[in-house]
């Protein structure tokens, strides 16, 4: 029994389009949220959605450099 080689589950071709995108909608997400925070005053700002903004952004962001390290080469 040979064991199999390890694959990635998404095909490397789409790696440069998944981190264009990423990246594209982690920004206008962390663009939205420094509008939020410079117009609303500071009684009217909601902690929920400041986390939430800030984890979505996360997620995007750093998927998004992921598959642009993979798209150049640099494989984590």
């Amino acid at each position: 029994m040979s064991p199999k080689p390890i694959t990635s589950p998404v095909p490397v071709t789409w790696y440069p389009t998944l981190a264009v995108s990423m990246l594209a909608i982690g920004l206008v997400i962390t663009a939205s949220f420094f509008i939020y925070e410079a117009t609303s005053s500071r009684r009217n700002r909601s902690l929920a959605k400041e986390l939430t903004t800030g984890a979505f952004a996360s997620f995007f962001l750093g998927f998004g450099t992921l598959f642009l390290l993979l798209a150049s080469g640099v494989y984590v």
